[in-house]
C-alpha cells in the first residue's frame, strides 16, 4: 500500500443505490399501532420501525388496499 494516494484526479459519479435507499416521512400513527409494533419487536428483535417498513413493503408487493365501507 502507498503511504498516500491521490483523489485529486478522480471522477465524482451518481450512487447507483441513492434509488433503493429509504426516504424519512412524518406520519401520525396511532398509540395503539404504535404499541402493537413495538410489542412485536420486543418478541422478534426487529426494530419497530422496521416492522413497520417491512409490513408496508408486503402490502404493496401483494396489492393489498385498504377496505373503505363507510357505511
Amino acid at each position: 500500500m502507498k503511504k498516500e494516494y491521490d483523489f485529486s484526479k478522480m471522477r465524482s459519479r451518481k450512487n447507483p443505490y441513492a434509488s433503493k435507499l429509504k426516504k424519512q416521512v412524518t406520519i401520525r400513527i396511532g398509540g395503539d399501532v404504535i404499541s402493537y409494533f413495538k410489542q412485536m419487536s420486543d418478541e422478534t428483535g426487529i426494530p419497530y420501525q422496521s416492522l413497520i417498513n417491512l409490513y408496508l413493503r408486503d402490502c404493496v408487493a401483494h396489492d393489498r388496499k385498504p377496505d373503505f365501507n363507510w357505511r
